[in-house]
């Protein structure tokens, strides 16, 4: 009896065929180029050049790894502004919108959706740890003045609170323009439990490179990467074999990378990535305080996997 329920089950990944996908790929996470504490606006430009003719799907402006907490709103509008300029249609644009104060992510969605991004990401209310009431309340508040498709961002080592997978569901159920989620929770249990509790138009996408390929293999549809700041076609190579189901070649190019997605955490984000990049000569790596610039041992050791991964 088992044998012959188990001959009849479909095997494989939850099926996305002729459904209509937004986010299915690579996006990265931009860092925000500074020079003598100012937005360096021609490498950021030469950022994105570089991203789009790797063949990225997307850009997240003013992220985390964008420093957003840094940045004043003329600032934050500009650098969603010159990303949609720059990146002139040939990718996607997911401007970071999100705060721990509604009203505030409220303004910054609307700005955004003025300023011609193509989505937005909203990261859980961070420091006041609200109930999942209160993050359903939050994100409703925003989803009915935009008409932008929204991707929650659940990172609850930096929030201190999940969003939890009933709250996802209630918000996709709710609001048709709640589509995705960046799950950063580090489980692929609870990727698990998302792709059983939402419908396959749903996307999740994973909020840590180390994790991308494991995070497929069980319903994600592509990533928000770091690391793709300094190498976007190798993370999108990874991504299309993964989605492929050509995990063969997806492993081989995770554990080739793993040293560099794990070594860009050595000091918080996006220090080490900026270092990279000028290290590469496309930026000064300049941090805003109170990030301070990596200390040398830090970059000793990561200039060390850089020539592990090919890189120098």
């Amino acid at each position: 009896m088992c044998g012959t329920l188990l001959a009849h089950l479909p095997l494989g990944l939850p099926s996305h065929k002729n459904v209509p996908l937004m986010f299915e790929g690579t996006f990265t996470a931009l860092v925000t180029p500074f020079q003598n504490d100012q937005l360096d606006e021609s490498a950021y430009k030469n950022l994105i050049e570089a991203q789009v003719n790797a063949g990225i799907t997307g850009i997240v402006p003013v992220g985390t790894t964008g420093e957003s907490p840094t940045l004043d709103y003329a600032e934050h509008y500009r650098v969603i502004e010159l990303g949609v300029q720059y990146a002139n249609k040939r990718c996607l644009v997911m401007a970071g919108t999100g705060s721990n104060c509604t009203s505030e992510a409220v303004s910054l969605t609307i700005k955004a959706e003025q300023l011609g991004a193509d989505a937005a990401l909203l990261v859980a209310p961070y420091y006041n740890r609200p109930t999942q009431e209160g993050l359903f309340l939050h994100f409703a508040k925003i989803a009915e003045v935009t008409k932008l498709p929204l991707m929650l961002y659940s990172v609850p080592g930096r929030c201190g609170v999940e969003i939890g997978v009933d709250t996802v569901v209630r918000l996709a159920e709710r609001f048709s323009n709640i589509v995705a989620i960046k799950e950063a929770g580090g489980s692929v249990e609870r990727v698990s439990q998302l792709r059983s509790s939402l419908p396959a138009s749903f996307e999740i996408l994973s909020g840590d490179d180390s994790l991308t390929l494991p995070f497929i293999s069980v319903g994600a549809v592509g990533v928000v990467s770091v690391a793709s700041n300094v190498i976007p076609a190798q993370v999108g190579n990874l991504v299309r074999a993964a989605l492929s189901g050509d995990f063969a070649t997806a492993r081989a190019l995770h554990y080739q990378l793993y040293p560099l997605f794990k070594d860009l955490f050595i000091e918080s984000n996006p220090a080490p990535t900026k270092a990279v990049l000028a290290r590469l000569g496309q930026m000064h790596p300049d941090v805003r305080l109170p990030l301070a610039p990596l200390a040398p041992a830090s970059w000793s050791k990561l200039e060390a996997t850089l020539h592990t991964v090919g890189l120098l």
